[in-house]
């Protein structure tokens, strides 16, 4: 059946963006110039080039793109030739499996089409975007293609710095911060943070020179050094992007913004500081495609996790995540999250900060200026005839009690506690003024954490450890020596020999034994042993499991346990 092609107007009109008097209007001009409908809109200041763009893809059925929500990486941009995108205001943006991405005001353009596939040998992909953004995204990566480091030293050859005393003038500030080439920069320690799989990007000042560094498998490497003078203008462009003051230098700030990165949406969060040598800005990166919402892709370990998926099914009580920061607590609370989500049940969360949006899930921010605090936020979700609570954190003790009174009302709640390990999590609730037998009677199962390297699947090579570090691991060594697997170090993990994260976890299910002796106020090793009398296996246990079965290595796991033994 062909697809009947609506007129532009009648779009416009629908979408609410015009009415028929300017249509009528802007026909007569169109017809009387010979200038093409959109075009007079825009000029009249009825409708913006992004409401015309977004017009004509639904006109075509093509999807829009707005440019300026995109990062797009040098090599997605060498796909086609400047003088081919200038010629017909064309762009690629996504280079992928199924071809190449590319951007266009016009999608029926013909010629433009035949010139593209007789220049590309691969499958392309149209979508609409305005003619200004496409305009501007040409002049931003054609004017300053390649690395960071090339970009940097053409930028420090042209002198783009300020003069004495401007660093306090915000509109100096502005200008410096659009100028393309510290634009392009800073998009390219985006993609090339991201490219890496880093969770932050940390820019640091120093005393002659400007630090660039990202956390990858959570520990810091160097990006880059660039010229110190550089700093204002990339501080203030990233400031930008997350709607911060850029004249503020004296105090923290706070901020977000999101990105695209070829096909990942990144959520980034920022935050200034200001030090000695002027302001550090660190940027959280939260990669939406990139979550994990799976039981079995958070740790190799499955039967562990069966424990924690029988735990979830439960009616009501609470269940407790703990591990130090970045020991991947959120993701499994959005784990447990999603196994249990469907539409029959009224899920709600209090989060600070919400880091990815859930589907049919009832997400509320954290805001103490307004007065919505995680216990002020619970007391009114309880009235929201609530099934399951997700808490993003107990810091306190009204929190703690709000909690519990939900557990034990008929609620299911899910949260996280900061403490080593699960065990030592009954103790950090006592000490916070909780009494023995909320505890005991509110807590089906807490959760110890913790996310460590993986080792390289490309230089993975047996080798058998040295009894000094089987005994510092708790193995005997009277037995015979195990044959294990370490990384020797390649190009694919930079010579580290370890590549990407997997979990372990510690399931302490409280059964009547262990509230047995909570209510008693027994000491942490006391419960313990019971704890593993009743089949408990610890951090260390599952650690010990991930070496033998070739996922980690010992010294990756004495790292990650060794406070808690």
């Amino acid at each position: 059946m062909i697809r009947k092609i609506k007129r532009i107007g009648e779009i416009l009109i629908e979408a609410g963006l015009i009415n028929n008097t300017q249509l009528d209007e802007s026909l007569a001009i169109s017809k009387r110039t010979g200038v093409r409908l959109g075009k007079v809109l825009i000029k009249m200041g009825a409708v913006t080039e992004q409401d015309l763009a977004r017009a004509l893809a639904q006109q075509y059925g093509i999807p829009y793109i707005s440019l300026s929500e995109v990062i797009i990486d040098p090599g997605t941009i060498r796909q086609i030739p400047e003088a081919l995108a200038r010629r017909h205001s064309i762009i690629p943006f996504v280079k992928d499996e199924t071809g190449l991405k590319v951007a266009m005001f016009d999608p029926v353009d013909v010629l433009a089409m035949d010139d593209l596939k007789k220049a590309i040998n691969l499958p392309l992909h149209p979508h609409v975007a305005s003619e200004g953004d496409i305009q501007k995204a040409i002049d931003q990566y054609y004017g300053v293609s390649g690395s960071i480091d090339e970009v940097a030293k053409r930028i420090t050859g042209a002198q783009i710095e300020l003069l004495k005393g401007e660093e306090e003038m915000p509109e100096k500030l502005e200008r410096l911060a659009g100028e393309a080439s510290i634009i392009q920069l800073v998009n390219l320690m985006i993609a090339q943070a991201v490219m890496e799989r880093a969770s932050d990007i940390h820019i640091e000042p120093d005393e002659d020179t400007l630090r660039v560094r990202m956390r990858v498998d959570g520990v810091l490497h160097e990006m880059t050094n660039l010229a110190l003078k550089l700093h204002p203008a990339i501080i203030s462009r990233i400031k930008i992007l997350g709607c911060l003051n850029i004249a503020e230098k004296r105090l923290p700030q706070d901020g977000r913004f999101n990105v695209k990165v070829g096909n990942s949406d990144i959520d980034i969060r920022l935050s200034t500081l200001p030090t000695i040598f002027g302001e550090k800005a660190v940027l959280r990166l939260l990669n939406k495609s990139a979550i994990i919402l799976k039981f079995e892709e958070l740790t190799p370990l499955h039967d562990t996790l069966d424990i924690l998926r029988r735990m979830i099914k439960m009616p009501y009580g609470m269940i407790l995540l703990t591990g130090p920061t970045g020991s991947g607590k959120t993701t499994t609370a959005y784990t447990i999250l999603n196994v249990i989500n469907s539409m029959d049940k009224n899920i709600v969360t209090v989060e600070d900060p919400i880091e990815y949006k859930l589907k049919i899930i009832n997400q509320v921010q954290v805001n103490p200026k307004v007065g919505i605090t995680f216990a002020n936020a619970l007391r009114h979700i309880l009235r929201q005839d609530p099934d399951i609570m997700l808490i993003g954190e107990i810091r306190d003790k009204e929190t703690a009690e709000i909690a519990i009174h939900a557990a034990l009302t008929g609620h299911l709640v899910v949260s996280t506690i900061h403490t080593n390990n699960a065990v030592g999590t009954i103790s950090r609730l006592l000490d916070m003024g909780i009494e023995p037998y909320l505890i005991s009677s509110s807590i089906i199962a807490i959760v110890g954490q913790r996310l460590i390297r993986g080792i390289c699947p490309k230089c993975k090579a047996q080798y058998q450890p040295s009894p000094a570090l089987l005994q510092e691991l708790g193995i005997p060594t009277t037995e015979r020596i195990p044959t294990l697997y370490k990384g020797q170090g390649c190009g694919v993990c930079k010579g580290s020999g370890l590549k990407g994260r997997l979990g372990i976890f510690e399931v302490l299910v409280v059964n009547d034994e262990i509230r047995k002796l909570i209510i008693e106020k027994r000491d942490t090793n006391t419960i313990l042993a019971a704890a593993i009398k009743n089949g408990f296996k610890t951090l260390r246990h599952e650690g010990i499991r991930a070496i033998a079965r070739g996922y980690t290595t010992i010294e990756e796991i004495l790292q990650a346990t060794q406070e808690i033994e």
